[in-house]
């Protein structure tokens, strides 16, 4: 099946008992056994598995052409997850992007993953960096964002994971930004692609989720799913059910995110009060070539830099109208946010960038936005 036909069917299946179109949600915790203690549905409690949750993984795992896809309760859970699930013969060292969505920075500095494990960051546009990077000592595991966040940086994702395969660590994508729909990590050969799912697959802004997707089965995959059944960090069947109706038009909607972006990307470069466009759409854009041979389309987010500062980039989202001042991203509405005052202490985005999730508004509109919003 094609990629939008995936999207549609697979995973799902016509429910058996009462022949529905839609799958039903189940929100039982726990299934009975047969007499002979066997259990005969293979579910035995809620948070082992789930049928709304294997559905979603089982359509998350084709979509990313995978091996097996694991779950967790946001995207967080699917980060801190996957980096603790290092086998214990591997490096703790961790080598990551130097723009990268904030979080992980937080992850690293608030909780004891930082203190367990050695991160190393590094400009990943700069193959050689990353070389020097990961063979300047024995390396666990790689970390690629691909679009980056905030600043659109690309990575050159076979490169990258060829380099991590030699020196015999993993490698993991987070492609949040480009969805399976633009992008595949694993067939450019990354060992995981990682999801918020709570962005783009879900694509309305109404549940929050994580997904990592392995390409193919390890001892890193058989740690994760340990991880997620025994710590129990797991989204909810109605989160399952939504990703999974969400999903179904996730082909359709990054259509058109991607053109909406591109216009206003577009737009933003001609702007006397803009200062510089981030979007790997623009030839100028110094990851265009890489972009454009790993992703068939360049994605809906992008960011700017407003001309004046800090305060200048400001009162842009204080004009906005349709453009709404929130985090997160990747739902039908356009959403906008100042950076910098968002990541606090640990904020390497420039104090004038604003970050934008192009929604699917007709473009017209979001451009008279944009306009009054930078001229009021």
């Amino acid at each position: 099946m094609r990629l939008e036909t995936k999207a549609i069917h697979a995973g799902r299946s016509i429910d058996p008992s009462t022949s529905a179109v839609t799958m039903p949600i189940h929100l039982s915790s726990t299934y009975e056994r047969a007499g002979d203690g066997s259990y005969p549905n293979e579910y035995i409690y809620s948070r082992i598995n789930n049928p709304n949750r294997r559905a979603l993984e089982d359509c998350l795992t084709s979509l990313e052409e995978g091996f097996d896809t694991v779950t967790f309760g946001s995207g967080m859970a699917a980060i801190s997850s996957l980096i603790e699930s290092l086998p214990a013969d591997k490096p703790r060292r961790v080598v990551m992007p130097d723009d990268m969505y904030h979080g992980i920075r937080s992850l690293l500095t608030d909780t004891d993953i930082g203190t367990n494990y050695d991160a190393v960051f590094v400009d990943m546009t700069d193959l050689t960096k990353v070389e020097e990077a990961i063979n300047a000592a024995p390396t666990g595991l790689v970390w690629m964002e691909s679009p980056s966040n905030p600043q659109l940086k690309v990575t050159d994702i076979q490169a990258v994971a060829k380099l991590a395969s030699d020196a015999g660590a993993y490698s993991v994508v987070d492609n949040t930004w480009a969805t399976p729909v633009l992008q595949k990590p694993l067939s450019l050969g990354a060992d995981f692609s990682l999801h918020s799912v709570t962005k783009y697959i879900g694509g309305h802004s109404d549940l929050l989720l994580g997904a990592v997707i392995a390409k193919t089965d390890s001892p890193m995959l058989a740690r994760l799913k340990a991880a997620q059944q025994a710590k129990g960090a797991v989204p909810s069947p109605f989160d399952c059910w939504l990703a999974l109706r969400g999903v179904q038009t996730l082909p359709l909607r990054m259509a058109t995110h991607c053109s909406n972006a591109s216009a206003i990307a577009d737009f933003l470069k001609q702007h006397p009060n803009v200062e510089a466009v981030h979007y790997p759409g623009l030839p100028e854009h110094p990851g265009h070539q890489v972009a454009a041979k790993q992703m068939s389309s360049f994605g809906g987010m992008l960011s700017f830099q407003v001309k004046g500062g800090q305060e200048a980039a400001m009162a842009v989202t204080a004009k906005a109208k349709l453009f709404i001042r929130a985090t997160s991203l990747g739902g039908t509405h356009s959403l906008i946010e100042h950076r910098a005052s968002l990541e606090g202490v640990h904020a390497v985005a420039p104090d004038n960038l604003l970050r934008v999730s192009v929604g699917i508004e007709h473009v017209e509109d979001l451009k008279e936005d944009l306009l009054q919003a930078l001229e009021g």
